[in-house]
């Protein structure tokens, strides 16, 4: 099982450990299904594995194949750019940079915001 598959558990634990429940489903004390924090964390990691691989991109430019045995050509240099953000997607993957878990509890913050204005209206 993956880092993310762990971490997506043990955030639907602590939701359905906090939550009451409701015909609709789990929902966290703040509101929030586990189905909503386990989105929300995917598109965290997610987040972070594109800005990793924009990160690398750079190295990988200047990277010179020509001369190498298998490198080179027309085909390495078009398809060079989504090798280097499924990389990026890898890493993060497999426990980051700890840039997802920022992104993850500003993304539940400004839900639960804007859930307490849309219960105030």
């Amino acid at each position: 099982m993956s880092a993310v598959s762990n971490v997506n558990a043990a955030q639907i634990a602590s939701a359905q450990n906090a939550a009451s429940t409701t015909q609709a489903g789990t929902t966290t004390q703040s509101g929030l299904s586990a189905q909503a924090l386990e989105k929300t964390r995917k598109a965290a990691i997610e987040f972070e594995g594109m800005t990793i691989g924009e990160m690398l991109q750079p190295m990988f430019d200047t990277v010179d194949t020509a001369n190498s045995l298998f490198g080179g050509g027309a085909a390495e240099s078009q398809f060079r750019s989504l090798q280097v953000l499924e990389m990026g997607k890898q890493i993060a993957n497999n426990g980051g940079i700890g840039l997802a878990d920022s992104v993850y509890r500003q993304m539940l913050a400004m839900q639960e915001k804007a859930q307490q204005e849309k219960g105030t209206s």
